[in-house]
């Protein structure tokens, strides 16, 4: 290696040593006398990309999350400040107002004030499929995956707003939803090549966008960070709420409101449900009309015990409980008035952001919404000079989750959408009796034959 290149490789390896001791994680360099020259810049790489004067705050709230204060007050949501009702069912609404919500995201839809952001991180391994989960099929007639299931709704929409409109173009200089698809580090080269090989599935190749979620590092018992080896430090994926700081990082949000873009309102959902409906006007303009910052559809639980996480509220605030913080009693709970539960609206990770709630709320606050995971984390054991992974948990991951944001939400819409029509989440292996790809395909079958 020559001079230049060492001179630099030596202010680098300064820089980073000054911020990791600051940040008392000094111990990274242990190794490093000991390393070849490209074994020090991978490591030096790796730690200029690590945010470690966060990781401290970050590590505070999460030990923090752990514990609900004793006066901690939950309830059923009721709703927040500025909004009329809690859970605005879409059935239960007239015929003249599903219209007149429908009409105004479509408008919005048309005036190229809406994008979504599909979270497809996740791998097919739990389906038996060794792939990125979006481009898995569930076994339609048309053999479609559930990328192009989602890509051919959005051309769809795309085409219904802009004869709604009376625009006659859609694309690029016309009618357009945006959409940026969140992979994880191992599935984005695999799932961009596969929309490259499909032609995006007739979406303008301009106008869909990939970027990898974040990842942090894992700590010891000592929220030291933890290597992997003597070059690297063990790192793990952040959780879907690593949207927020993955669309800042990687431009996206910058690039919502440019000369190019005018977008105001954003849709997120996963990719594991089969009857999503991407940009869906009537979910979006009921969020519009009623000025929400922030909103969530839901649908109603099958039974009290179902395991998924519901609307509720902490200290009077939105958030979403998870169904293993609850006891049974609770969840039994049923409104006298309606028979209905109390905590039966399902969250099925469908949300609508305004970009400035992400922009002047989201953002500043994120480092106060990370959680724990206590897990088997391998590590560099130096009596073997090899990778170790543990028979138990040494360590913590880092996360968050998307919904994590609600209670900064002062304006909180949630939406209850039939279940049949909406939600067909496939998770689980062929066979299974729940979740799984047969049983989205019997739904997304049962609805055609309704239509």
């Amino acid at each position: 290696m020559n001079s230049s290149v060492n001179n630099t490789l030596y202010i680098t390896e300064q820089v980073q040593r000054e911020r990791y001791a600051k940040a008392g994680q000094a111990h990274v360099f242990r190794y490093f006398s000991e390393l070849h020259d490209v074994e020090k810049e991978t490591l030096l790489n790796q730690l200029s990309s690590i945010d470690v004067e966060s990781l401290a705050d970050q590590v505070a709230s999460a030990k923090k999350s752990q514990i609900h204060s004793a006066n901690d007050v939950v309830s059923p949501y009721t709703g927040t400040q500025g909004t009329s009702s809690n859970v605005v069912t879409e059935s239960s609404s007239s015929s003249s107002s599903s219209s007149s919500f429908y009409n105004i995201g479509l408008d919005a839809i048309a005036s190229n004030e809406v994008c979504v952001v599909i979270l497809a991180g996740g791998q097919g391994t739990r389906l038996g499929y060794d792939g990125p989960k979006g481009m898995y099929s569930i076994g339609l007639p048309s053999n479609k995956s559930l990328f192009q299931l989602i890509a051919e709704r959005i051309q769809k929409l795309q085409q219904l707003a802009a004869a709604a409109s009376k625009t006659t173009f859609v694309g690029s200089d016309g009618v357009v939803i945006p959409c940026y698809i969140m992979t994880s580090p191992m599935n984005d080269r695999p799932t961009a090549e596969y929309f490259e090989r499909n032609n995006y599935f007739g979406l303008d190749k301009s106008n869909v966008k990939f970027f990898t979620q974040g990842v942090l590092p894992c700590l010891d018992t000592n929220d030291k960070i933890i290597l992997q080896s003597k070059f690297e430090c063990a790192m793990a994926p952040d959780g879907n709420g690593g949207i927020y700081t993955a669309i800042q990082s990687c431009g996206i949000l910058n690039e919502l409101q440019t000369v190019r873009r005018t977008i105001q309102y954003v849709h997120v959902f996963s990719i594991d449900n089969a009857l999503v409906r991407p940009a869906d006007p009537s979910f979006l303009g009921y969020c519009i009309a009623t000025n929400a910052d922030c909103g969530n559809k839901v649908v109603w639980k099958s039974n009290a015990h179902e395991q998924v996480g519901v609307m509720a509220q902490r200290n009077g605030r939105p958030c979403i409980l998870e169904y293993s913080d609850v006891d049974s009693a609770t969840v039994e709970q049923v409104d006298p008035l309606t028979g209905k539960l109390l905590y039966g609206a399902g969250n099925i990770c469908n949300h609508f952001f305004t970009v400035d709630f992400l922009q002047t709320v989201v953002l500043p606050n994120m480092n106060a919404m990370y959680h724990m995971a206590h897990k088997k984390i391998p590590f560099y054991d130096s009596e073997v000079d090899d990778t170790v992974t543990p028979l138990s948990n040494n360590g913590i991951k880092l996360e968050s989750f998307i919904f994590d944001v609600f209670p900064l939400s002062t304006r909180m819409a949630v939406y209850e959408v039939p279940r049949g029509e909406e939600f067909a989440p496939v998770k689980n292996a062929i066979g299974s009796p729940t979740d799984s790809p047969d049983t989205a395909r019997h739904m997304i079958s049962t609805l055609a034959k309704h239509w």
